[in-house]
């Protein structure tokens, strides 16, 4: 590990500099690596008491010396001082008179050396170090030889001389390695994972995670923000996924839920006069997994009383620049671009376009009408378009590259994909298309869809406008994948607003709010709700970082009769309403201030400072695809004791439910001693 420990070297000078005195304070080392972000960087660490046992040569595990400096603070600053390290062994090397060990902490790794000559007891011990052993190490900092230093190590110039060490632990051979970039099974990283978080490149992970969240109250706190905690036990009141449900003993057959978020809860703190508020929170949504999504995952949750749209971005504009300096070093420039949910999907065929590159999509669609290509043209009767993007230097594309790209379009719906490869200086024009078309109307078409010799011109055609965008949108993500266009270390945020209010739900029969139902139309859309709603514009804004949703937010509906429409048109009748929601309605009859708020998903916004392709990789504990536990193994069959004191009966697989006794049961009524409903 000790030589391929690459990524340590960054920030290395920081780190030192933060550890010249092993006793330093805490806040002192903060600011010393606030902007070193991917640092190793040491903490501190207290002086060993004046009273404390010499260190053994192996001997006791009780009798170990206590740190003085963190490994990855070893450095100029402590040459020629006596240091006692502790952590793990990366590795070791007998070289018959010396012995190489790296120790491994949550800092970095440091190359000990043990001599026959200068230490015998020492030298006996080290022999018999195997891989993470648990060990304490003493000695004085020396330079290495000029011969000798690591570059791909932070601590590289530098080595203890040891003079005594301690084997605080053995340890048998883990069941994966404990390096960095590991290639290795998921569930078996997932099962283990104790020991995947010894791994370097996660333990950074983790520690740029502590500074977001940090850099976040930090932030809020310094803008009159009040950090107020909300009920993990809460009503169900579905917003879009699934509740996990949490039965009473006290109220048999009755349950709570726990928070998708906390909406509700932080509408009612604007209601009680807590006019900024913000938490870091854990929210609990059941629903099929994704790269980027967990059943638990914790949320930036903020909210502001009398703020219009552009209060609330330049406050997060501020704190976007402020997390992005103290997390990473990176200065980001505001004010950001915004672009309207029209926009964006017109342009990008997405409303979360990645700018990390062009390819916009054009609209071919009167080039296309009466050109001859049946395709093209039946879509622009039909009402819908015909678009094309535009793969720069692309044309030698094959046939098989430009299928995989047709199958990827007809994923998103499309019912096909037509191209034309534009051919270098005398070369030809391939075009899957061409026989089809007048004179001079594939170069028209190549012209307004921006393609010169040597691009590739994709085209789909379809009645649904939406359906044209979206596959090119996906398609154009695509193309820059395998261009190598999406650098993780370019960081382009946008806003995008006016989002539709309301989307068809999948069956088609009824509305669906597009956000949530709390979110206020335009106030120039309102009229809309009664004649036109698929039209109906919303205040509401997401923040878009290379193509990824990190957060997204909107202005809130505080008058009542405004929201008693909204749930009319999401079809709930006032019955429903009040049984949902009721609570939430009866405080906007004592004067709701205008306000709004935006929620961020911590887990994504690490990851993507991080340049991580999944969130479990900057969680500790993930859930597996299948939303379990492979550590505890979580979820797991209870007591039968349990069940019978919750009144609960679990149904198998066909069968009826069965209380603990066996006797047939379902959820037990409030106070009764007969079982009812389903389990």
């Amino acid at each position: 590990m000790g030589d391929n420990s690459a990524n340590e070297k960054t920030g290395a000078a920081t780190a030192a500099a933060a550890a010249t005195a092993p006793i330093e304070s805490a806040g002192a080392m903060a600011a010393a690596t606030a902007n070193a972000p991917m640092a190793s960087a040491a903490p501190t660490a207290a002086p060993a008491p004046a009273s404390a046992a010499p260190a053994s040569a192996g001997g006791s595990p009780l009798a170990w010396q206590k740190r003085t400096h963190y490994c990855g603070s070893i450095g100029a600053q402590a040459l020629g001082s006596a240091v006692t390290v502790v952590g793990w062994v990366q590795k070791s090397r007998n070289l018959g008179g010396l012995i190489f060990a790296d120790i491994r902490d949550r800092s970095g790794i440091v190359q000990a050396v043990f001599s026959d000559a200068s230490g015998g007891e020492a030298f006996a011990a080290a022999e018999q170090l195997r891989g993470e052993y648990v060990v304490s190490v003493s000695g004085a900092v020396r330079r290495r030889a000029d011969a000798a230093v690591n570059p791909k190590m932070a601590t590289g110039e530098y080595e203890i001389a040891a003079t005594s060490l301690s084997v605080i632990n053995t340890a048998e051979t883990p069941p994966i390695y404990i390096e960095e970039g590991l290639n290795v099974n998921e569930a078996t990283r997932l099962k283990y994972r104790y020991l995947d978080l010894r791994r370097p490149d996660i333990q950074r992970n983790l520690m740029l995670r502590h500074r977001a969240a940090k850099a976040a109250r930090d932030y809020f706190d310094e803008m009159g923000f009040l950090e107020i905690e909300t009920p993990m036990l809460t009503k169900s009141t579905p917003e879009g996924a699934r509740d996990y449900l949490v039965p009473s003993r006290i109220y048999p057959g009755s349950f709570f839920a726990l928070p998708q978020s906390p909406q509700l809860f932080k509408q009612l703190l604007m209601v009680s006069g807590f006019d900024r508020y913000m938490q870091i929170t854990r929210c609990f949504r059941d629903e099929d997994l994704r790269a980027d999504r967990q059943p638990e995952f914790t949320q930036i949750d903020v909210e502001m009383s009398f703020a219009s749209e552009d209060d609330i971005i330049g406050i997060n504009e501020g704190f976007l620049k402020a997390l992005f300096k103290k997390t990473i070093g990176i200065d980001i420039e505001t004010p950001l671009p915004r672009l309207t949910y029209a926009e964006a999907m017109r342009r990008f065929g997405s409303d979360k376009p990645d700018l990390r590159f062009g390819m916009e999509i054009a609209d071919i669609t009167p080039l296309a009408r009466g050109c001859g290509f049946a395709a093209f043209d039946g879509a622009a009767a039909a009402g819908g378009s015909v678009r094309a993007i535009c793969a720069k230097g692309c044309a030698g594309f094959s046939r098989k590259e430009i299928d995989s790209l047709a199958e990827l379009a007809r994923t998103y719906m499309a019912k096909g994909l037509a191209w034309a490869a534009v051919g270098a200086g005398e070369g030809e024009t391939r075009c899957s298309f061409a026989r089809f078309l007048g004179e001079g109307a594939l170069g028209a078409m190549l012209g307004a869809a921006g393609a010169a010799p040597g691009d590739l011109a994709l085209f789909v055609a379809d009645a649904s406008d939406d359906v044209a965008l979206t596959a090119l949108g996906q398609l154009r993500l695509e193309v820059a994948r395998r261009l190598g266009l999406l650098k993780k270390d370019d960081y382009r945020l946008l806003w995008v607003t006016e989002f539709p209010l309301l989307e068809r739900d999948e069956g088609g029969a009824r509305w669906a709010a597009k956000h949530h139902p709390f979110t206020s139309p335009m106030d120039e859309d309102v009229p809309l709700l009664d004649s036109d709603p698929g039209r109906a514009r919303a205040r509401a804004y997401d923040i878009v970082i290379n193509g990824m949703e990190a957060g997204g937010g909107s202005i809130r509906i505080n008058r009542q009769e405004l929201q008693q429409k909204m749930f009319s048109l999401l079809g709930f009748s006032q019955e429903d309403a009040e049984e949902r929601f009721g609570f939430l309605l009866d405080a906007f009859r004592y004067g709701t201030p205008p306000h709004g708020g935006i929620a961020y998903g911590l887990d994504r916004l690490v990851m993507i400072l991080a340049g991580c392709d999944s969130i479990k990789d900057v969680i500790a504990f993930p859930k597996a695809q299948t939303s379990s536990c492979l550590l505890t193994g979580a979820p797991s069959r209870v007591d039968a004791e349990q069940l019978e004191t919750l009144g609960i009966g679990v149904a198998p697989a066909g069968g009826a439910a069965e209380m603990g006794d066996g006797s047939a049961a379902g959820v037990a009524p409030v106070g009764g001693a007969e079982a009812g409903g389903t389990a």
